[in-house]
């Protein structure tokens, strides 16, 4: 009997094993398929048919390309903006939120989450929010995409759930000592929850380095756009003419090609080097958040 789970068990786990392979394959591929085109030789990647193991010989010219186009440095820029103040007002206006709705003795706190709530599954729509982004004269500026969205209900519930995980003792002992809510809340609560606080760091700052359907309606200044409506135009529009300026037509529609490669590695390295050090914290964080109700 003993024996048969024993062959039973290692089995499951060869089979996961497998699975689990398999699904590093298919996630990490297309990532390493631009990697490679990125920096293969134009005329040969143009050749190429089927799948990329390796590069196609060696040239940066597609990057030099890149980092040539002032329109990519501006996007930089802007995006930079959009992350950093983004994600900071996030954080304070997800924190403030999920600590009142966290307490035991707000009045009509359940009526406050189920107002909260109701906006995951419905909304005004597009027409009303441009209406007062207008109306609040925010089009055309790089607060377009942040002040509209300082909340995500989404975060909010799981920043909420990890808030109350946090023992009412300490509150009680904090008040007894003079603190005020503040002092509680960026004091006690939030050191205690930094897995929480850097699982909404990733979560906001990804969506904020993402974003450029809400860029692309409120932002008409191409001074002002983010990095990925850059690479919209790059890949979408097909303009990369400016990037391959000097070279033949031929050479241009080439090199076009690995500029599209370089540019998305350009515009995804960055969130790419963030994850790591957050990485520790993003399966306790999630599950704090997740598990009490």
């Amino acid at each position: 009997m003993t024996r048969d789970q024993s062959v039973s068990s290692k089995s499951f786990d060869i089979l996961l094993y497998l699975i689990l392979t398999a699904l590093v394959v298919v996630t990490l591929y297309p990532l390493l398929y631009v990697a490679f085109a990125s920096i293969s030789d134009a005329n040969q990647l143009i050749s190429h048919k089927g799948l990329l193991y390796r590069p196609l010989g060696f040239s940066i010219e597609a990057y030099k390309s890149v980092f040539k186009n002032p329109g990519i440095l501006t996007g930089y820029r802007n995006t930079l903006f959009i992350v950093v103040v983004g994600v900071t007002l996030n954080l304070f206006m997800t924190a403030l939120g999920a600590y009142v709705l966290s307490r035991k003795n707000v009045m009509w706190n359940k009526v406050f989450i189920f107002v909260i709530v109701l906006t995951m599954f419905f909304n005004g729509g597009l027409i009303p929010m441009y209406l007062v982004v207008k109306g609040v004269g925010l089009i055309d500026s790089l607060w377009a995409p942040i002040i509209p969205f300082a909340i995500s209900t989404f975060n909010l519930i799981i920043m909420r759930t990890a808030f109350m995980s946090v023992p009412d003792s300490l509150e009680e002992s904090a008040k007894i000592d003079g603190a005020n809510h503040f002092t509680i809340l960026f004091r006690i609560i939030l050191p205690l929850s930094m897995p929480v606080i850097a699982v909404m760091i990733l979560y906001y700052a990804v969506d904020k380095w993402n974003g450029w359907f809400y860029s692309s309606i409120f932002i008409k200044d191409r001074e002002l756009f983010p990095l990925q409506l850059i690479l919209r135009e790059i890949l979408i529009a097909n303009q990369t003419d400016s990037m391959a300026a000097g070279s033949s037509a031929g050479d241009q529609f080439q090199l076009g090609e690995t500029i599209k490669y370089a540019t998305i590695m350009v515009a995804t390295i960055p969130i790419l080097c963030v994850y790591p050090f957050v990485q520790k914290y993003f399966v306790k964080g999630v599950m704090v958040g997740a598990l009490k109700g």
